[in-house]
């Protein structure tokens, strides 16, 4: 029989799988892998303030993550900077101010590496029932979205000849990005977050013919990586978060074997363009 925590555990990580793998999905597609890592590094920013002002960890990290994507947004459209280079600046001045208002916070206790990496055989039944909560309001959104942000994604011209308001569907993209992040934090962590959104979907990519079957067969992957790691971690004693994310690299590393014909040319079929 498995014990209540690790119960818990793969319950908290298969829900944040079903969103983390489709959502993945359009951060492949539109290459916005060091967005997420800002976003994700931010949230630490977010920790730190729901300590010193006694807020819901959540919404904080929530709030932080988001109020960063519409600073992005407004510092783009200056064109001071190149995108790159301020997601840069972001991502590191984020971390580097949560690490330093929670170094001056000597009156609370506060375990780091279990933001930085995860914490998910500490979950309770408030944090499942959030955590499924967050998920499936993002799936949710996500699917009233799928095909602005797709049109967008293929050609940010031709959403807009067919009023498909890329713009606001970026927008919207970005804050359940933000969604996802505050629920994954205590599965994965901080510095690892992005890597459950990107793995499975790139392993995914290869098997699927259709943006909707990759979205699918992502979130298999993505529970498939859960499920794996918090087996390899229970049988081996390692980190859970980090374990999960070694499994998602190991079926990356399945996707890249040779495989029959079909399967490659399916995929250019389906996703070539994305």
């Amino acid at each position: 029989m498995l014990d209540d925590f690790f119960v818990r555990a793969l319950l908290a990580g298969l829900g944040v799988a079903v969103v983390a793998g489709p959502l993945g999905c359009f951060v492949v597609w539109r290459r916005m892998a060091y967005f997420g890592d800002t976003m994700a590094h931010s949230s630490l920013l977010g920790v730190a303030l729901a300590l010193l002002m006694q807020l819901p960890l959540l919404l904080s990290v929530f709030v932080v993550a988001a109020a960063i994507s519409l600073l992005l947004l407004l510092l783009q459209r200056r064109r001071a900077l190149s995108t790159d280079a301020l997601l840069g600046i972001l991502s590191h001045s984020t971390l580097a101010l949560g690490l330093v208002i929670v170094s001056f916070m000597y009156w609370v206790r506060i375990d780091l590496q279990a933001f930085l990496f995860g914490d998910i055989l500490a979950v309770t039944s408030g944090d499942i029932a959030l955590i499924w909560a967050g998920g499936l309001l993002t799936l949710a959104l996500l699917a009233w979205l799928w095909r602005p942000l797709l049109a967008s994604t293929i050609s940010h011209e031709l959403a807009e000849a067919e009023g498909l308001h890329p713009q606001r569907a970026q927008l919207c993209f970005m804050l359940l990005m933000a969604v996802v992040i505050a629920i994954a934090m205590k599965v994965v962590g901080i510095m690892l977050i992005t890597s459950l959104l990107i793995i499975p979907a790139a392993a995914a990519r290869r098997f699927s013919r259709t943006p909707e079957a990759m979205a699918v067969l992502a979130a298999v992957m993505a529970m498939l990586a859960v499920s794996g790691g918090l087996w390899g971690s229970l049988q081996w004693d390692t980190p859970s978060g980090p374990s999960i994310v070694v499994a998602a690299l190991g079926l990356f590393l399945c996707s890249l074997l040779p495989w029959p014909q079909w399967l490659p040319a399916g995929q250019k079929a389906g996703t070539q363009r994305l």
